[in-house]
Formats: C-alpha cells, structure tokens, sequence
C-alpha cells in the first residue's frame, strides 16, 4: 500500500525556508524567511557551507515553531552530497536522533512523511524534517569543477541554493498532515544527466495517480498540486502524461523549480535540487496554507535517484517522487464564537468608558 492515510491528528506546526542571493532576486523573494547576502556564509568550502545553511535552517523552524530543542523528538533529513553528510553534520551540532535519508530531490516530501507517520501512530510528539541544496557543491560533484566554465545544454536546471525545514507535530495548528504516497522508482530511459526533469515526471505521474485513485479525489479537489523541480520541460512532459492517463493538470498544478526564478534570471528550465520544493513548501505554500487561502494542497517532491559513477558508466536515471497532502484546519466554531463576544465586550466596554468621559 502506498497510501497512508493520518489515523490521528498531525500537524504541520511551522516551517523555515532559507535561500541564496539569486533565488531571494526570484518570483518568491517576499515569502522566504531569510535571504543570504553571501552564499559563502563565512565558511572556507562550498560543502562548509551548505552544512552551516542546513543547520540555520533546522534552528529557524525549531525556533519558529515556539519549541525548544529539547522539544524535538527526531530529526528527519538528508541532501545530496555523498553520505548526506550536510545532514549528518548538521545532526552532530543538535544532539537530536537523527534518521537520515537520502531520495535525492526528493527529499522533503519524503521526511515529511516518515516524520508524519511518527507522530500520528505515537512513536514521536514533535519532529523536524529538513533538506538544502548549495548550487556550488552539487555543481562539482554532479557535473564539473565550477572553474571550467563548462557552457549549460538548454535543458539543464540550476540547482538553488537554500532549502527548507517544518516542524510535525500532535500540537494543533492551522495545518494538518491527511496522508502521504511513498512512491514507486520510474525508469523511462533518459541518460542525460543535463536533462533531470524528464528523467522525474514519469515518477511523478505514477505519484500523483496513485494518491488520487487511494484518496478517491480528483485534481480539482486541491487547491494547489505543486511537484519538486521538474524544471519547464518535465513539467511539460508530466502534463502530457497525466492527460494520456485521463486526468488534466490545471491551473492549480505548479512546479516549484520553475516558481523559483523569472526569465529574465537565465538558468533555462528553472530551479532543481533538494532545497527547491523544501524551501517553497515552507514559504510560499505555508503562507498560503496558513491564511486560509489554499485549502488542501499536494506536495509531490521529485528526485533523480543517479550518482556520478552510474552516469559516467552510462546508466539511465531512475526517478522517484513521494506525495504529502495537507489541509488547512478550520477554526473551531465555539472559539470563534467566543472570540468575537469578547471583541463585542470590548468594543461595548469602550463606547461606555467615552460615553463616562463625555458625561
């Protein structure tokens, strides 16, 4: 079964969302949390520093959240560098349980519903799930050395810079985890490493199908079905194959790797890597989600699940998509009812005080 519904209330109870200078010039600049000035963030290497970047984000959603470190019960994350070690070192710093993952861009949706699963059968009270991406790690070790130069191919992506991390939580909030898709690995044959988001979107079609035929919904039941970061031309591709399965993507349908960056930015199909769903998931969505304004919405983080040496061998790019719907939780009646008579006491109890001073 790849659908797991929420036998009890879980809460998604806040979320954090730090990026780099480029993506914080993007469409999204008004709803991340913070925006480095320096993607160096002071520390000597690239792989430093997405170490640092992780570890301020898992801190941000901690904070954000009102609890306390000794609060978190396990910390749910991974990246894309070899032995996620941007995770594991940043897990060095929390002295929190930590359960890494690896589902390559994949990542977030993936936390989330592991993270989700262990509070709603009892195993946790709060967990944090989190990933990042730094262009400038996985550029060398995915592609070349940043020094070449080498020209990008017009289907390339650009992996951002920044990432995202919630808090899942048996505390009530406005956001509440309904139920996640663990998906299937989808291999269609595509063997250019430049050309990712092709290699995904079958993965996420099957994703996305086997969520709606276990939930009984249809596309038009969410809001907002946002993927991880096909990019423009895999995000293309996903339409067209959910159409040949009979379902439409509409306007509801985005993807977060072309929400990232406008045209006018030059990184030719959008956004890719781990941080990109994570960090538009917890700042835009959240934003959304929180105001009321996006009911019920479906995250489907995508990933291309190939390593240096399967490419240079000639290998074809398994992909891998994970689902986590959430819903935003109505305020319940009789607090809202008693919200507004003590609005009315007071507004009443003023026009008495000035009626008493103007007596």
């Amino acid at each position: 079964m790849q659908t797991i519904k929420m036998k009890n209330k879980v809460y998604l109870l806040d979320g954090y969302s730090m990026v780099g200078p480029l993506e914080g010039a993007g469409p999204l600049k008004d709803y991340f949390d913070y925006t480095l000035k320096d993607d160096t963030l002071k520390e000597k290497t690239f792989e430093k520093s997405e170490r640092k970047l992780l570890l301020d984000i898992i801190k941000g959603a901690i904070e954000k959240s009102g609890l306390s470190f000794k609060d978190i019960d396990f910390f749910f994350g991974g990246d894309l560098l070899n032995q996620i070690v941007s995770s594991s070192y940043t897990a060095r710093e929390l002295s929190i349980p930590f359960i890494g993952l690896y589902s390559a861009c994949a990542t977030m949706a993936e936390s989330l519903a592991l993270a989700s699963i262990f509070v709603d059968n009892g195993l946790a009270d709060n967990v944090v799930a989190g990933t990042c991406t730094h262009f400038s790690s996985a550029e060398r070790q995915y592609r070349f050395p940043l020094e070449l130069g080498n020209q990008r191919p017009p289907t390339a992506q650009w992996t951002i810079t920044g990432g995202g991390a919630s808090v899942i939580s048996n505390k009530k909030s406005k956001i509440r985890v309904s139920a996640v898709t663990f998906g299937k690995v989808v291999d269609y044959g595509i063997s250019d490493v430049n050309n990712m988001g092709a290699a995904m979107a079958p993965s996420a079609c099957d994703t996305i199908l086997n969520h709606l035929n276990s939930m009984g919904k249809k596309v038009n039941d969410y809001d907002f079905i946002a993927t991880g970061d096909l990019g423009k031309l895999g995000s293309e591709i996903l339409i067209d194959l959910m159409e040949y399965n009979g379902v439409i993507l509409g306007r509801n349908y985005a993807d977060c790797g072309c929400m990232m960056f406008n045209k006018n930015q030059h990184v030719f199909m959008g956004g890719s890597g781990a941080g990109c769903s994570a960090s538009v998931l917890n700042s835009y969505i959240l934003h959304k989600l929180k105001n009321g304004e996006f009911r019920r919405v479906l995250l489907v983080s995508t990933g291309a699940l190939m390593s240096t040496t399967t490419s240079q061998q000639g290998d074809t790019i398994p992909g891998i998509a994970h689902a986590v719907e959430l819903e935003y939780v109505e305020e319940d009646k009789n607090k809202i009812d008693s919200k507004n008579s003590i609005k009315k006491n007071l507004v009443t109890n003023s026009k008495r005080k000035k009626r008493r001073e103007n007596d």
